[in-house]
């Protein structure tokens, strides 16, 4: 078991290294992850506006994971800024540790905050999705989230297309592997078929996670 994490921790290093970075929405050497832009004035661009700041709306708290495509953060949030807008404002002005479990209506916008009090399992439990219609926004409050990238090439759907979601085979092995902590959120586009709730080797797998879903445009 040691060895097979130390084997995926290796990979996702050595992707790293070979890859262009999330920033840069990158398609890796040894598998392909999240959504591909080569457009390299669009990939500094969108790599300055994050840099900036500019999409916070108050909220000085996480920043965004590496692994989010920031292009894709960028023209989404370009395309619906009010939506992003009102997420941010929520977060900014929210007790996340305090408010009670369960669904938040955000003010202003048809958006819902899914707060969430859950553990972690071990990775044969937990189910690869990828979303269509929807982006998922997450960020760990309390604890340590564990979540999945799986790899396009060697994936294939396992169930029909519903309700937003799919579900996937996937080789773990070619599998990427990040811990998300309060300082990091994640947001996984409809190109990042993902895997959350996946066990670390803490000792304590409770975790209180803020799930937000964001229409894709």
């Amino acid at each position: 078991m040691k060895a097979n994490v130390l084997a995926r921790r290796l990979t996702v290093v050595v992707c790293a290294f070979f890859c262009c970075v999330a920033v840069s929405a990158q398609k890796c050497y040894n598998g392909y992850y999240t959504q591909y832009y080569n457009d390299k004035a669009l990939i500094a661009e969108a790599k300055a506006w994050v840099e900036s700041g500019e999409w916070r709306n108050g909220y000085d708290g996480a920043l965004p994971h590496s692994s989010v495509n920031v292009v894709d953060f960028y023209l989404q949030y370009k395309k619906n800024p009010e939506q992003w807008k009102a997420l941010f404002g929520w977060l900014a002005k929210t007790d996340l540790l305090a408010i009670p479990k369960g669904k938040h209506p955000i003010e202003g916008s048809s958006l819902v905050a899914s707060v969430e009090d859950s553990n972690n399992e071990p990775l044969e439990k937990r189910r690869s999705e990828s979303h269509f219609h929807n982006i998922d926004f997450q960020l760990v409050v309390k604890g340590t989230e564990r979540f999945g990238l799986i790899d396009h090439y060697t994936s294939k759907p396992n169930t029909r297309y519903r309700r937003d979601v799919i579900h996937y085979d996937y080789d773990v092995e070619k599998a990427l592997f990040h811990d998300s902590t309060p300082d990091r959120f994640f947001i996984f586009f409809p190109s990042d078929w993902h895997i959350a709730k996946v066990a670390t080797e803490k000792d304590d797998q409770n975790i209180r996670v803020i799930v937000i879903k964001v229409e894709y445009k």
